[in-house]
């Protein structure tokens, strides 16, 4: 019989619990998850996640704004161009999880 779980153990695991909820609200809508596709393949400024992804302003800025607000991408400037990236080992995991279980048999197709 298992013993029962501590105070500081349920604490953590609560927290723990609380990260991954917000991870998958921002990933549960489409957009957002088609935005953090793209960016498992390398770092993309707001023009090429526009044109790859088809989302356009306002929605793609308040898009990565909600990506932005919950840690799953940072941003860098260079010159008037903001660029993106995946900001976490985490969530590069959790993209590379996806796209293996979902993106696997598009990739794999002939052309």
């Amino acid at each position: 019989m298992n013993s029962p779980i501590t105070p500081e153990a349920l604490g953590a695991l609560r927290e723990s619990a609380e990260k991954c909820c917000a991870l998958l609200k921002a990933l549960a809508h489409e957009d957002r998850l088609l935005l953090l596709c793209q960016l498992t393949e390398g770092e993309r400024n707001v023009g090429e996640l526009e044109a790859l992804v088809g989302v356009h302003q306002p929605s793609l800025s308040q898009h990565l704004g909600v990506l932005r607000e919950e840690g799953l991408v940072e941003t860098r400037r260079e010159g008037k161009y903001i660029y993106y990236r995946l900001a976490s080992h985490e969530v590069i995991q959790v993209m590379q999880t996806l796209s293996s279980l979902y993106c696997g048999r598009l990739k794999a197709r002939p052309a």
